[in-house]
């Protein structure tokens, strides 16, 4: 089976639904150790972020 990046950006707890066609389609390119290094950082800085009640900021259409 082929490697999904947008696949597993989502299972990372990444928004990228949110982004356009184009967005979706540089993303969708990207190798497995660069989707997995989004990934971690997008976890660490949620570690160090506290959770915000109703309010999440979307940048680039990931969800910090």
């Amino acid at each position: 089976m082929a490697y999904d990046a947008l696949a597993e950006l989502r299972a990372g707890g990444n928004a990228v639904d949110l982004l356009t066609e184009a967005q979706r389609e540089v993303l969708a390119q990207l190798s497995p150790e660069e989707v997995a290094t989004l990934n971690s950082v997008k976890a660490r800085v949620e570690a160090v972020s506290g959770e915000v009640v109703g309010q999440s900021d979307v940048v680039g259409g990931f969800i910090y």
